[in-house]
């Protein structure tokens, strides 16, 4: 079921007698990876196999069902994972079976196996006795060595179609005590996200809650219910109500609410706004209730894509900080000021105005052109427009260069988002960087540091480019860059320039460092 490339290609092989030696099957969870094992493994040995498939009746086919045959072993690589137990296994291969024509190793979670357990498997799996054959089963394929990858029949499975799994449920309805609506059959699909066995779950979860499961069941069993806050905090967000947001945080905090796990919903819901948005098909692809696709709906009329784009990027910068943060509900809180404030809000606002000027620009085109009309109708005689001379462009008088006076200007209060993007792509630089303050004069980018060593550091690396490409990149100019040291002045004077800068930045919580 969903998988026929692979069903296809085993029941040629048992047909036609051409089986490898090891299997290795692989794909995300619930796809029938250690079903197919089983049922492969009792393909090969069935008495009397019809099509490349078991018979189900004889002696071989009946044991397997019980579980009771002894010639296909499962081995659990999670809790088998050392060279003492791939050692045991090594031995037992040595013994030919005792009902089948071959005996079987499935190990599952092969993954798990340590690199050391695999070298010593290594060369039993490569050239195994002849009534041998290995299954491994993973869900992370890229931690099995590539030595055994490479002596393995890879077999990839996808997830399960949504379709196969409503069938399935459905099935399982008719022979059970409950009834399952069609609806709910597909929302389970949906939220199982491929994954049979993950529906199966939640289908006995909602057997436990009514014998006639509906979408609101389904809703209730998998938790989806009663989520009216996170549409809340979104139309927060969106109307840009940064005290409205902050207190809503307050509030789940104050209820025990997960924040990291609150973050993962919200970035779950913006994918659906997303959907919504670009996708003609949205709403076979969210995963609501009814009545809650309609309020994303009008929370995405408000949204441009390029918002929603904005939101999810600092959702996910702020899911990845959680891990190394020591206040989650700073982290979340900081999250919400930049969603409620940060750089959509000018994009947006730039958008606006652009549209204002484009608006009147046609505006006044449309006029002209109802005058020439008239004029045309009316018979009168059209002067003809010769272009207006250009006029000669003034000469830019080149201003001359001050010298840097932090008095005169106030330090960027974004100085320490653009030093995020540096921490991202240049660790070391960041290093130095994270104790500084920045402003800007004219076309001139000054940064204060606090130390003389990185001044000479900066001149002498690549640093001043990389530096200088972030910041172009986040204001969209080109700066001449300035760097200045805050060791070369006395913190104690009062009149000293440099101290409204640092004042400044002790305001917005960037340390700086001053050396006397």
């Amino acid at each position: 079921m969903s998988q026929p490339h692979i069903t296809a290609a085993l029941k040629n092989q048992i047909a036609a007698g051409k089986t490898a030696h090891a299997y290795l099957f692989t794909g995300s969870r619930g796809t029938g990876k250690t079903t197919c094992a089983r049922i492969f493994a009792k393909a090969i040995n069935c008495l009397h196999p019809k099509d490349g498939e078991p018979c189900l009746e004889c002696e071989v086919c009946r044991a397997a069902e019980n579980g009771t045959l002894p010639d296909v072993i499962e081995i659990d690589g999670a809790s088998n994972s050392r060279v003492d137990d791939v050692r045991e296994l090594r031995e037992g291969v040595a013994y030919t079976p005792e009902m089948c024509s071959y005996k079987v190793y499935i190990i599952d979670e092969a993954h798990m196996i340590s690199p050391a357990a695999f070298n010593a498997l290594l060369k039993t799996m490569e050239e195994p006795p002849p009534h041998v054959k290995f299954i491994l089963a993973t869900t992370e394929v890229h931690k099995v060595p590539e030595t055994i990858v490479s002596r393995c029949q890879h077999f990839d499975f996808n997830r399960i179609r949504s379709e196969d799994i409503v069938d399935r449920l459905m099935y399982i309805a008719d022979n059970e005590s409950f009834t399952l609506e069609k609806d709910a059959a597909a929302m389970i699909a949906r939220l199982s996200d491929g994954g049979m066995r993950d529906a199966l779950s939640l289908l006995d979860r909602c057997s436990a809650y009514a014998d006639n499961i509906t979408m609101q069941t389904v809703s209730e069993a998998a938790g989806i219910s009663g989520r009216d806050y996170l549409y809340s905090l979104i139309e927060k967000i969106s109307a840009r109500d940064t005290g409205g947001a902050i207190a809503m945080i307050d509030e789940l905090h104050g209820k025990s609410k997960d924040l990291k796990v609150l973050c993962g919903e919200l970035l779950e819901q913006l994918r659906n706004l997303m959907l919504i948005k670009s996708a003609d098909n949205a709403r076979e692809l969210v995963i609501c209730l009814p009545e809650e696709y309609d309020r994303l709906t009008q929370i995405a009329r408000g949204l441009t894509l390029d918002r929603i784009f904005e939101c999810i990027t600092f959702l996910q910068s702020t899911n990845e900080r959680f891990a190394r943060a020591t206040d989650k509900r700073i982290e979340m809180e900081m999250c919400m000021v930049r969603l409620c404030c940060g750089s959509g809000q000018r994009s947006e606002t730039k958008q606006a105005s652009g549209a204002q000027a484009d608006g009147e620009e046609i505006a006044e085109l449309k006029r002209q052109l109802a005058a020439l009309a008239n004029a045309v109708n009316s018979g009168a005689v059209i002067p003809q427009q010769t272009a207006p001379a250009e006029k000669p462009k003034p000469q830019k008088t080149q201003k001359p260069k001050k010298k840097f006076d932090p008095n005169a200007f106030t330090p960027l209060a974004e100085w320490q988002e653009i030093l995020e993007e540096v921490e991202r792509r240049a660790p070391a630089l960041f290093a130095f960087l994270k104790n500084s303050a920045a402003a800007i004069e004219g076309d001139s980018f000054c940064v204060v540091v606090s130390s003389e060593f990185y001044m000479k550091k900066f001149k002498a690396s690549n640093d001043a480019a990389l530096l200088k490409d972030i910041v172009g990149n986040y204001y969209g100019k080109n700066f001449e860059f300035r760097l200045y040291t805050a060791s070369t002045t006395d913190i104690q004077d009062k009149e000293n320039p440099i101290n409204a800068l640092v004042k400044r930045a002790e305001e917005l919580n960037v340390e700086v460092r001053i050396k006397k």
